[in-house]
Parts: C-alpha cells; sequence; structure tokens
C-alpha cells in the first residue's frame, strides 16, 4: 500500500496529523520487521464457552495466513486429542509464509508432541511471579527454574523456534522476574522472550520502562501478549510495538478469557492509520475473517464494536445524515475516520429512527420517490420520532412508506 506524502489521510482514512508530528514521532521506536502472532485458535478458544473443531481450526487458520498474518498459534496438543490433530493438519495445510506455533507447559513431552505435529515454533509457558508459583501452582521456585531450563533446551534440541512465556509476568516481583530470564537465556534457550500481562494489569506509562529494563538485561528479541481487562489491551500492545518490542499477540475481535486479548484489527488498523506501519496485512478482509470467526465461535460482537462492528457506518442523527448528503462519497472521510472499503465492510446507511431531522426525511422520501410540501415533511419527521420511540427501535423502510401516504 502506497501511503502518500500526509500519512493521515489517504483516500481510505482521515486521522489526525498530530501524531505524525516531530515531536511525537522522536519517541517512537519501532522493529523494522514488526510481525503478528495470532493466539485466536488457543487463547481465543479458551474463552468460556468456545470450542472450535479441527476442520474449524483449518479453516480460520487458513484464512489468518490468506490475509498475511505472520504467525499462528494453533492449540496446545499436549493436553487435547483434537488441538493435536487440528496442529497437524494446519502444519500440514501449505500456509505459505504463515509460521505455525504450538503453546506447551514447561515440560519436555509437551515439547516433543509439538514437534512430532510438524510445528515451526513453540511457546513455552512457566509461572513467572512468586505468588502465583507458591498460590496456584504449590510449586517451589526451584522447581519453576528447572523444568523452564530443561523444556526450552529440549525445544532447541527438537529445532523449534522457542518463545519463552513467563505466565503473569507483569505482576511479578521485579528482580526475581529478571533472575528468572536471565538464567533461562543463559542456561537454558529463548529465542525470544514474551512479556506476558495475563491479568490485564499494565498501563500504558509503565511499558517503556519495562521493556527497557528487560532490553538492558537480556539480548533477545521481545513479544508482548497483553490481555483486554481494562479495555486497553490494543493501546498497550501499540506503546509497546513503539518501544520497540518486535511481536504482537492478538486475537481476531478480542476473544480470549475473560475480558479476551488485544484485539487483531485494532491493533492492525491503528498501526496503519495513525503511525504509518503496514504489516502487509489485507485489512480489507478484516470484516469477513471476524464474521468467520464470529460464526465459528457462537459468539456476538456488540453491532458499535471498532472497525468490524455491524452498524458502525449507519447513521441515524440529523445532523451527520446532513453531513452524509452534503459530503458525498468523495468527501465521506469528513464524517468517518474510515472508508467501508478500507476493511470491507458495508456502504454508509442513512437509517430512520428518534435522532433523524430533516435531511433523513428528504433521503427517505428520495428513496421511495415521494414529494410532500415542508409542512407535511415536518409531520412526517413528528410520526417517525414518536413511532421510533413507541418501538424502541429504528423504522423500516416500508413503514415509513406507509405513514408517508396517509398523510
Amino acid at each position: 500500500m502506497n501511503l502518500r506524502e500526509k500519512p493521515w489521510k489517504t483516500e481510505n482514512w482521515f486521522t489526525s496529523p498530530w501524531n505524525f508530528s516531530e515531536e511525537v514521532m522522536s519517541n517512537y521506536n519501532f522493529s523494522d520487521n514488526i510481525q503478528v502472532h495470532d493466539v485466536t485458535l488457543r487463547d481465543g478458544e479458551q474463552q468460556a464457552g468456545i470450542v472450535f473443531t479441527k476442520n474449524e481450526k483449518v479453516r480460520i487458520a487458513k484464512k489468518l495466513a490468506q490475509i498475511g498474518v505472520h504467525r499462528i498459534e494453533a492449540g496446545m496438543p499436549a493436553v487435547s486429542k483434537d488441538d493435536r490433530e487440528a496442529l497437524e493438519s494446519i502444519a500440514h495445510a501449505n500456509l505459505g509464509d504463515a509460521k505455525i506455533f504450538s503453546f506447551a507447559r514447561c515440560m519436555k513431552e509437551d515439547v516433543k508432541i509439538a514437534h512430532e505435529c510438524g510445528a515451526d515454533g513453540i511457546v513455552i509457558e512457566i509461572p513467572a511471579s512468586k505468588h502465583i508459583i507458591e498460590n496456584a501452582y504449590n510449586w517451589s521456585l526451584e522447581k519453576a527454574v528447572e523444568l523452564s531450563i530443561e523444556a526450552t533446551s529440549f525445544a532447541k534440541e527438537k529445532g523449534l523456534y522457542t518463545v519463552f512465556f513467563p505466565i503473569d509476568g507483569s505482576r511479578a516481583e521485579f528482580d526475581w522476574f529478571i533472575d528468572l530470564i536471565k538464567t533461562v537465556s543463559s542456561e537454558g534457550h529463548m529465542d525470544s522472550l514474551a512479556l506476558v500481562d495475563t491479568l490485564g494489569g499494565l498501563n500504558p506509562h509503565s511499558i517503556p520502562y519495562l521493556i527497557n529494563k528487560i532490553k538492558s538485561n537480556i539480548n533477545k528479541p521481545l513479544e508482548v501478549h497483553f490481555h483486554d481487562d481494562f479495555g486497553i489491551g490494543a493501546a498497550n500492545s501499540i506503546i509497546a510495538l513503539a518501544s520497540g518490542v518486535d511481536v504482537v499477540h492478538t486475537t481476531i475481535t478480542g476473544l480470549g478469557e475473560r475480558a479476551g486479548n488485544a484485539p487483531f484489527e485494532d491493533v492492525i488498523l491503528s498501526l496503519l492509520t495513525m503511525y504509518n506501519k503496514d504489516l502487509n496485512i489485507d485489512v480489507s478482509k478484516l470484516k469477513e475473517l471476524s464474521l468467520l470467526v464470529q460464526k465459528l465461535s457462537g459468539i456476538n460482537i456488540r453491532p458499535n464494536r471498532p472497525i468490524v462492528g455491524e452498524n458502525i457506518f449507519d447513521v441515524e442523527s440529523g445532523i451527520v445524515t446532513s453531513w452524509v448528503l452534503n459530503c458525498g462519497k468523495e468527501n465521506m472521510l469528513e464524517y468517518s475516520p474510515i472508508s467501508p472499503e478500507l476493511v470491507g465492510q458495508k456502504k454508509t446507511d442513512i437509517v430512520f429512527g428518534k435522532h433523524n431531522g430533516l435531511a433523513n426525511i428528504k433521503r427517505v422520501l428520495d428513496l421511495l420517490d415521494i414529494e410532500l410540501n415542508e409542512e407535511k415533511q415536518m409531520k412526517l419527521l413528528k410520526i417517525i420520532k414518536k413511532n421510533a420511540i413507541k418501538k424502541k427501535r429504528l423504522l423500516k423502510i416500508d413503514e415509513i412508506e406507509d405513514y408517508a401516504n396517509n398523510l
């Protein structure tokens, strides 16, 4: 995608020029090769009540690969026969440049199974905070370190790209956390380290500080896996990328445990339109991909959800309707920050309800090819408002036609 001289304004989006002031951009330290590691098929499926079959996982993986996702975490094969079959199928599905990853506990047997399934890489988890090791796992700290060294060394032996994934790292005691990752890096193995905000408790301002501290202690590529418990998973992920992180973990439309993970769509489109960072993801397929995952997961999203919500290009307000009619398609970015075509959405639609104005009336009369004088237009507007309030919904075009014909 060729970005124009003014990256905040193209034919498909219009964000803020302030994003690109020299003072703002001087604080960025983006990697030259940012990659997306999608965890929809593993962490996304851990959302309560979601089950993907093998064939459904393959369908989603193929769509992820088609739109350009760099890495696909396909499941945890050691704990599920179905996951093992799905991972094997995905790993042998010839998905082009997409790398297939397995998720694993810090156990040699888990690593062995991932290797047998044909994975390119492995994400190896270990509890990272003293309180969760002792309270949730009932382990000694020594056991956590020993298992980490053993499993990551075995993954290297098997030729797997190894992501060391310290669970609850964001709430770990800092000195202990640094000692853990330094020990595993030197005595075990990691190709990269994931900064894991398991409970979503990092605030944005802490992230550059933490990343700089980690980088000053180990020289490894960094990844971020942020949950969305406070609604800032995407924002935190972007700040981490701007602080030099190489890989971001996401799920489609924010699926995942509790409040979900950093949403793929939010991260990708924000990077493109507000940071001039094109990750070669086909954003025109975002809506299509989200619909597929919603269908197969059985999860419905709110209709005004950013980017992929069903109704985000519907306009009811009389004021904004007048903008739509005055601007036309050629100037639609005056009333929307992105075009529907950019993300594969339906076109802008003027709808009819309580918040309508005379601009909506003129629009509906044009659609119905009905002429009314100004007095009757005002009467029709009052009828629409009254009935929308009474019925607590938008009105259908045939209902409005009946009202107009009976004036």
